[in-house]
Formats: C-alpha cells, sequence, structure tokens
C-alpha cells in the first residue's frame, strides 16, 4: 500500500451518498455500476481510492464537477464481493483529502488531492468520556423503543470515537448538508461537539413527537363528539345549500356509475338504497368503508346482457387443431357444443368437464376455446379448497368480508360471458367451514344459475352467459350432484406417435423460445425424441417430456455462453445417458418363453397402459390358495371365482385340489393392484398350470370372468392395447363387446396386433391352450342327475 505522506497525488473517485465516512473505520461499500477499469484500480494496492460525497445530482451517468464536495476520504480495499446487484467491496477508511481538482473522462472520475489529516485535539481521556456521552443518549432514546437491545449492544461495543460517530448516522434523519459538515470538519473535538448537538436535537424532537402522539391517544377518545358535530355541521350546510363536501362529490359520482351500470331494476334499487345509506355515515365511522367498498363493487360489476357473437366452427376448428395435436375426438365434441350454442341463442350457462390425466393439455383446452369464441378467459385453480367462502363469499357483517371467487372473477374479466376454467374440480376439500363442492352445486346448474347468489353480494347475479369448463383428472373423487351438472368429455393418454409429434411440434419450438435458443443454436433427433419419450418419462400426458426438453435446452444455454463446442449443439439417441442421466422408466416387454401356469394379462394405470404377468404354482399341502402381489379385493375375488370355476369345470379326478396348495402371484409386489380385468387371465394362469401346456408369451389377455364362465367388458381398452404393442404382443384377447372400443385405438396400433373376441371361457381355453373344457352339466355324477331325473318322472 502506498504512503500518503506526500501531497498532490492522483486517485481514482468512487462517489458516495448518504453516508458518513470518517478516518479509521471499516465499511462495506455497495456498488451497483462500476466499471472494469475501476474495479482493476480497486484491486490495486498501488493505486489510491477516494470516497468523496456527493451534494446533488445522484445518476452516475450524469456526473458533473459541480456535483462532488470537495472533502472526501482515502479508504484502502480489504475485499470486493460480487453479488447480484454488482459489487461489495469492503474498506478500511484512512485519511481525510481535499481535492484540488477533479476530472470526469468516459465515466471514469480521477482527481488530484492532498491529505489533510484530523486534528487529534481530545487525548484518550478525553475521547473516552465523550463516547460514553454518547451512549448515554442513545440508551435514553433507545428506552422508549421495543426490541432495542440487539441495536444497543452493538452500540456499546463501539470503542473509537469516529467509528461511532459513522454508525448512529445511518438511523438518524440527517441531511446530506448535515452529514458532509461531520466529514469537513478537521478537529476531532469540534466534531464531537457537533454531532452532540445533533443527537440532542433528535432526542428532543423524538420526546415532543412522542408527547404529540399521547395527545392525539387522547383526543382520538373523542371521535364520537366529532362525529356528531360533522353531521351536525353538514346539516347545516344542507339547509344553506353552501360548501359541497367531498364525500358529497364522491356520491354524486356513485349515481352517474349506478346509472352508468345498466343494472336490472331489483339491483339498482338496492345500489340506491346504499348510497342513501352511505350519505348518513360519518367519512370516519366503520360502516362508512363497507357500504362503500360494497358500492363499488355493484358499480364494476358488467350487468348489460352480451350481444350474441356468430361462432366461426371453421376458425375455432383451426384454433384447435393448431395448439393441440390429436385428441381429434375430443375437438369434435367441443365443435359439436359451441354450433348448439350458435343455433340455441337462448341456451343457458354451458358446462363441459374435461377428465383425462396430468399433462394432457386440458386446461388449455380451455384457453383455446375462449380463443376461438373470442370471449375472455378466467382460470380459477380450485385445488385444496376447503372454504364455502372461497365459492359464495363472506357475510358483510364479517370483518375483512369480500366476495367469492366466481363474482371476483367476473369482475376481473369485466364481461357478462367470460369462459371460466374451474381447474382441478376433482380436488376440493371438505373442511371446518363448509363443502365448496356442495357451493359449486347453484354454480354449475343451468337452471339455477341464472339467479346465483353470492353471501357478500347478496342480490341474484346472472351467471347463465358463463361458459364454465371444469377439470379433472378422476371423475371418481367428484361428488355424484355436482358430477350430474356437468357433461363429461373423456381425454385419454397420448399415444407414442402423437407424443412424438407434439414434442417435434409444439414442445421443442416453445423450449427453445423461452430458453433463448432457436433451431441454428439445438437440434434434437427425431431418434433422441422418441427415446427420451419411451425410457425418460413415464406419464400420460406430455409434462414430464417437456421437463426434459428443458433440461437439454439449459444444457445448451450454458454451453453457448461458456464458448464449448461447436454450433448447432445436436442430441442424438447416444448421447441421452450423458445428457439426462438414469432412465426413469421401465416397461414389461414380452417373454420368450413362458411356463406353464405363466400368462400375460393387461392393465390400465394413470401413465397409460402396461402388460402384467399372472403366475401361478401348485405345491403339497391342504388345499391352501396363497395370493400375492398387493392385490386389491376385487382382483382376490377374481382369482377365487377363477378357481371355483376351473373346479366346476373339469372332471373330478383330473387333479386333486384338496392334497395341493395353489399360490398366484402378480410381480411388482411394491404396486398397488385392483380391478376385475384380470379375471380371465387368472383362469388362463390357473388352466395352463393343472393342463401343463405353455401359453404364448407373446398372446395378452383383458376381460372380466364370471361364475358361470362368461367373459364381460372393461376399461381403458385403449391404453392397454398401445402399451402391448410397446411391449412387443402380437396377439390380443378382448371381450366381444369392447370389440365397438377398437375404433379409439389408432390405426398405428391395431395394423400390428391380431385382435380376437372371447364370450365365454370356452373362447378363452380354445385360443391360449388348444382345449376345449366339458359343458358344465359333464362334470356332475351321472347317478346323481338319474336319480334326480326318477324324482321328477314320480312327481
Amino acid at each position: 500500500m502506498m504512503s500518503l505522506d506526500k501531497k498532490n497525488k492522483e486517485g481514482m473517485v468512487i462517489p458516495v451518498a448518504d453516508i458518513v465516512l470518517l478516518p479509521g473505520m471499516e465499511y462495506t461499500l455497495k456498488l451497483t455500476k462500476i466499471s472494469e477499469e475501476e474495479l482493476k484500480n480497486l484491486d490495486d494496492d498501488e493505486q489510491f481510492s477516494i470516497a468523496l460525497p456527493l451534494k446533488q445530482n445522484f445518476n452516475q451517468n450524469q456526473l458533473k464537477e459541480e456535483d462532488f464536495h470537495r472533502v472526501g476520504v482515502s479508504f484502502h480495499v480489504n475485499e470486493v464481493e460480487k453479488t447480484e446487484k454488482g459489487y461489495q467491496v469492503k474498506i478500511k477508511t484512512l485519511d481525510r483529502v481535499e481535492i484540488n481538482e477533479l476530472i470526469i473522462e468516459s465515466g471514469f472520475i480521477r482527481v488530484e488531492f492532498e491529505v489533510i489529516p484530523d486534528t487529534i485535539d481530545l487525548n484518550e481521556k478525553g475521547q473516552e468520556e465523550m463516547i460514553e456521552c454518547i451512549k448515554k443518549v442513545t440508551r435514553e432514546v433507545s428506552e422508549r423503543f421495543k426490541g432495542s437491545d440487539q441495536f444497543m449492544k452493538m452500540i456499546e461495543d463501539q470503542k473509537e470515537l469516529n467509528a461511532l460517530m459513522a454508525h448512529l448516522t445511518q438511523f438518524m434523519p440527517l441531511t446530506n448538508e448535515e452529514k458532509y459538515e461531520l466529514i469537513k470538519i478537521k478537529s476531532l473535538k469540534d466534531r464531537s461537539l457537533k454531532f452532540m448537538d445533533y443527537i440532542l436535537k433528535q432526542k428532543e424532537a423524538l420526546k415532543l413527537q412522542l408527547e404529540m402522539a399521547e395527545k392525539f391517544t387522547q383526543k382520538a377518545n373523542k371521535g364520537y363528539r366529532e362525529s356528531v358535530l360533522r353531521d351536525q355541521l353538514k346539516a347545516i350546510q344542507t339547509e344553506l345549500d353552501e360548501g359541497k363536501s367531498e364525500s358529497a362529490k364522491k356520491d354524486k359520482t356513485y349515481i352517474d356509475k349506478i346509472e352508468e351500470a345498466q343494472m336490472p331494476a331489483e339491483i339498482k334499487i338496492a345500489a340506491l338504497d346504499e348510497l342513501e345509506k352511505l350519505e348518513r355515515q360519518s367519512e370516519n365511522s366503520a360502516e362508512y368503508n363497507i357500504v362503500r367498498n360494497y358500492l363499488d363493487l355493484l358499480v364494476k360489476l358488467p350487468w348489460k346482457k352480451s350481444e350474441p357473437k356468430v361462432i366461426n366452427l371453421g376458425e375455432a376448428r383451426r384454433i384447435l387443431d393448431e395448439q393441440h395435436y390429436g385428441l381429434d375426438k375430443v375437438k369434435d365434441r367441443i365443435l359439436q357444443h359451441l354450433a348448439v350454442m350458435q343455433l340455441k341463442k337462448d341456451k343457458k350457462g354451458s358446462i363441459l368437464l374435461l377428465v383425462g390425466p396430468p399433462g394432457t393439455g386440458k386446461t388449455s383446452l380451455g384457453k383455446s376455446i375462449a380463443q376461438a369464441l373470442d370471449r375472455k378467459y378466467i382460470r380459477l385453480s380450485l385445488g385444496g379448497i376447503r372454504d364455502e367462502a372461497e365459492i359464495r363469499g363472506h357475510r358483510r357483517t364479517y370483518i375483512g368480508a369480500m366476495p367469492g371467487r366466481i363474482i371476483q372473477s367476473i369482475k376481473k374479466a369485466g364481461e357478462i360471458n367470460p369462459v371460466i376454467v374451474l381447474d382441478e374440480v376433482d380436488k376440493l376439500m371438505t373442511g371446518y367451514n363448509g363443502d365448496p363442492a356442495s357451493a359449486l352445486l347453484e354454480v354449475l346448474d343451468p337452471e339455477q344459475n341464472n339467479s346465483f347468489t353470492d353471501h357478500y353480494l347478496d342480490l341474484p347475479y346472472d351467471l347463465s352467459e358463463v361458459f364454465f369448463i371444469a377439470t379433472a383428472n378422476s371423475i371418481g373423487d367428484i361428488p355424484r350432484p355436482l358430477l350430474d351438472r356437468m357433461e363429461i368429455i373423456q381425454i385419454s393418454s397420448y399415444t407414442m406417435n402423437e407424443k412424438f409429434h407434439i414434442g417435434k411440434n409444439h414442445l421443442i419450438p416453445e423450449i427453445l423460445e423461452e430458453h433463448g435458443l432457436n433451431k441454428e443454436q439445438l437440434v434434437i433427433e427425431d431418434g433422441a425424441l422418441q427415446k427420451i419419450i419411451s425410457e425418460y418419462t413415464m406419464e400420460a400426458g406430455v409434462r414430464g417430456l417437456k421437463k426434459q426438453l428443458a433440461t437439454l435446452a439449459r444444457i445448451t444455454s450454458e454451453k453457448i455462453v461458456s464458448h464449448k463446442g461447436e454450433l448447432p449443439f445436436t442430441v442424438t439417441e447416444s448421447e441421452l445417458d450423458d445428457l439426462l442421466g438414469r432412465k426413469v422408466s421401465s416397461h414389461d416387454k414380452a417373454q420368450k418363453d413362458n411356463p406353464p401356469g405363466v400368462v400375460t394379462g393387461l392393465a390400465w394405470t394413470s401413465v397409460g397402459g402396461e402388460i402384467l404377468f399372472i403366475e401361478a404354482t401348485d405345491m403339497l399341502g391342504s388345499g391352501q390358495v396363497i395370493l400375492t402381489g398387493q392385490l386389491g379385493d376385487v382382483m382376490k375375488e377374481s382369482a377365487r371365482i377363477s378357481l371355483s370355476l376351473l373346479k366346476s369345470r373339469l372332471p373330478m379326478n383330473s387333479i386333486n385340489f384338496k392334497e395341493r396348495d395353489l399360490h398366484i402371484h402378480v410381480p411388482s409386489g411394491s404396486v398397488p393392484k385392483d380391478g376385475p380385468s384380470a379375471g380371465i387371465t387368472l383362469f388362463t394362469a390357473l388352466a395352463s398350470l393343472v393342463t401343463g401346456i405353455k401359453v404364448d408369451p407373446k398372446l395378452a389377455m383383458t376381460g372380466e370372468i364370471t361364475l358361470r364362465g362368461a367373459v364381460l367388458p372393461i376399461g381403458g381398452l385403449k391404453e392397454k392395447l398401445i402399451g402391448a404393442q410397446r411391449a412387443g404382443i402380437t396377439k390380443i384377447l378382448i371381450p366381444k363387446e369392447n370389440l365397438v372400443d377398437l375404433k379409439d385405438v389408432p390405426e398405428e396400433v391395431r395394423s400390428l396386433l391380431t385382435i380376437k373376441t372371447v364370450e365365454t371361457v370356452e373362447d378363452v381355453l380354445r385360443e391360449t391352450l388348444g382345449i376345449s373344457l366339458p359343458r358344465i352339466e359333464h362334470v356332475f355324477n351321472p347317478s346323481i342327475s338319474s336319480e334326480i331325473k326318477i324324482k321328477e318322472n314320480q312327481i
């Protein structure tokens, strides 16, 4: 560090404002704007740095010589730290300096200065007495405030006079000129006395403020008396017809607003009654603000009936196709609904329920419908709501009462016919404050919502022109009365091909735009995209796919900023393991060979279809049946039905069930499984076990079984067939009644599968084991049958 002994030194200036820097103290400067040259000088111990106070014009880009004071302080830099908003520079102040010449060039401030050290005219004892005196006054002030203990501890720890004065000035309402006076004074004694003058003035000012506050409190207790006087004054002014008050002007404005709102007659009468009530209130009364807030709501709500707009179905189809790939059945259903709205102009409120797995585009479909109808779009997230008042509002008698979310949304839209998306309607909860789902019954009932009554509004409001679109992942958690009020549109899982096209045509351009990239910087090959879909996501929608693509975009952004590699950054299939890490999905594949007792079934999951294996084996025992694999009650019943059916259809001497134990297991034991659709799979596994005949490993099946041997229809056929084709299955057995559901299965999947329909267990075993079961009457003992016939003849 260079010596400051010689005069007329040159150095760099750091402008400071609102702080007092005195010699011999440590401080942290926060610099939001600093050049590379200034940073370099700060790090160089051979360069002088001066903290120079500003007296005006705190815009660092337009500083002039006359903006600076002439006395500052030199400092040594201890540490420079980079922050989000600039730099933090920890300094140790050295000596006071006076500026002889100041030059500003391209934002860099250079000065010639000479050192003017403090005059230490207080001995050590005098400094200690002065420090103690300052601390005593500070204690007296801080005792008037709660929680000042920590502040006083910091003050008590100060041992240096300059540092103590500089620290306290941060908490004192001093002007810049008053702060500069402390820096300018050369004598330590005079500076200390000046500071004592400041702090004593602050003490007296604070004392005066506290006394005034005390008097104001006493005065506030006379509020009622003043209120009466104001009312009398208002009556006198009205009588003399002079001096319209401010509130009267506001009341006149409310009259205009009520007229402009075009309210129904009933609502207008109620609004005028509230306005009359407002005029009778004092502006200081609690009731005044309650009535005024209510009037504000009435005049801001849209009451005027909307003019019917012509719905262009062609444009609506274009918007839906442009923003959503696939979902043809869903789009057709929405367009049919819009067509009905176009034909029947007086159609009451439209309520749709879009049901499907997460990430399949339910919420964005609602937004597209609003765009197609040229209406305002409002989204309400209902997940986790457990208070009825969130829907219907609070009574105005409660403190802090406000309207429910429905009325607030209408007010926000400013139109009487917006599109309101009620997101996650299946995740409403029942709490101590009522049932929100029940509160929605009136909102979503076309027969009632033309006179919906919010608790806060307490007047009927017409919701019949609002297009409500609810979304849910499952209808099982929606109360039946609420479900009956909505028209359900099912949205199924996306196929691999649909996900590929969505990713390529929609998600990749969206991700590139979000991360500031373009097609010349990041290229994702088709093979890599398909591998991401199949091995790095496990979902019915495309939300997880978007996250993985965002990961690749972030990696590319980092490489571009760091100048690593060449552009474009191409993502290939072989690089995914390094870029995305471990695969997150592992789908079961068809085996090369299934031993007797092992059969391939089909399962539906919330993230698509899968194959599952039913394994059966037997051992010496006492006729016990063991079921494992975390099976639900319905699936356990299917296993018992299958066993009973097998026993009833086999000759009694084919197997001795009493001396054998049967064990049925479904792998992936940590995953709960339930449902009746594994019925024919369980039956086939048992039949394969007892006959010793293997089932083709490329054959899978699904269907519910009954005790009489009938095969009943099942759900989720589309997802199951997609999962089977992905797993390498080539032949499928499905219930005959599910034949009509095949039209929902993509042609790309159907063309790769041989699909057979079955009606009875005889059909199942004929296709799987190549055997025919005896008819049920052949199983019974012939002698018993003859005896029954003789008794019938005798009767």
